[in-house]
């Protein structure tokens, strides 16, 4: 999380008291596609960045709610098509400073961090996740260019804090942005974007990666699985077998993990496997001891429910910085 602290000391970039990380060139050239554009060129096996695509403006549950989102096709074997075929997907909602490389580039506090754009981060996950189409959705707003707000899923405020209720359309949005994304795409078998378990394609699977800021997204997730198995979002839910919480912080004061006894029972018991891996940049901060005592409370009550859970603590035998904190989406 790197807009804690700066929602403390407004004005003040957290980049400034980091180590500068290498940057690393790009290699990626990814189809861009306007609003208005279907996004339905093919990709072919190839270099991975002839297998990324960008899709513009995807509307999701609500026309007002509209992201971007980064395609990267798994990589076909013998015959191209398998790409387009696999119904195995991976959606990874980023944190702070990360964008499109172009746009990172462009900016100060942006510049130095391209090696985690979101271009190179969906070739991250292509690794850890073969065989599956991996979906980045970029927050519908940056304030300053660096402070990510996901409010198309959550209520937040201009630094991204977010405002957790038990449905805020959070599964909605996110089932109906990917089925708008996968025909844009020109994927076989899309999901549809309402309905039962009627409008899922045959074995449909789902992992949701959230990465520092967008742990919020998950973490709202969880607060509407209450509500959500008494109705036709159950099937969706049903879908998603992973979950993984990567260095999870936000600006606010609180609920930077989830600690409500009955939600946690609910995702218990939901059969996902759930994954918590963090570092000392966030759960041994002494200036925001909330956010590890919040993350103890979410590890001993999952464990006390038996839920199917693996945790790690990250680089702990290393000082707290924000250079692993970015390293966590490789080591996990």
């Amino acid at each position: 999380m790197l807009s804690g602290r700066a929602a403390v000391v407004v004005g003040v970039s957290l980049l400034t008291v980091a180590k500068t990380m290498t940057s690393v060139a790009a290699t990626t050239s990814p189809e861009s596609a306007g609003p208005g554009a279907s996004g339905s060129r093919s990709a072919r096996c190839g270099s991975p960045g002839q297998r990324l695509q960008r899709l513009r403006s995807v509307p999701g549950h609500e026309p007002s709610r509209v992201n971007d989102l980064l395609l990267l096709r798994p990589e076909a074997g013998q015959n191209p098509s398998e790409e387009n075929s696999s119904n195995r997907h991976v959606v990874f909602f980023h944190g702070d400073i990360q964008n499109f490389q172009e746009e990172m580039s462009q900016q100060p506090d942006g510049c130095q961090w391209l090696s985690w754009s979101l271009e190179q981060v969906a070739l991250t996950l292509g690794r850890r996740f073969p065989g599956s189409h991996v979906w980045v959705v970029r927050a519908a707003h940056m304030y300053l260019h660096k402070f990510t707000c996901y409010r198309n899923f959550v209520r937040s405020n201009t630094f991204g804090a977010p405002e957790h209720s038990p449905d805020n359309g959070a599964i909605l949005h996110l089932r109906a942005l990917l089925s708008h994304a996968m025909e844009r795409a020109d994927l076989q078998n899309p999901l549809q974007p309402q309905g039962g378990a009627d409008g899922i394609p045959s074995e449909f699977s789902l992992i949701l990666v959230g990465f520092s800021k967008g742990c919020v997204v998950l973490n709202q997730i969880l607060y509407e699985l209450p509500g959500a198995r008494l109705d036709p979002r159950a099937p969706f839910l049903k879908c998603i077998t992973d979950i993984f919480w990567l260095d999870g912080g936000h600006p606010g004061g609180g609920d930077t993990w989830v600690t409500d006894k009955q939600v946690l029972k609910e995702l218990a018991s939901s059969g996902m496997s759930v994954h918590a891996h963090v570092t000392p940049y966030e759960v041994c901060d002494p200036m925001r001891a909330w956010v590890g005592r919040e993350h103890r409370s979410f590890i001993t009550t999952l464990e006390e429910l038996g839920a199917c859970l693996n945790k790690k603590l990250h680089f702990e035998d290393e000082p707290p910085s924000i250079e692993n904190h970015f390293r966590v989406i490789q080591e996990f």
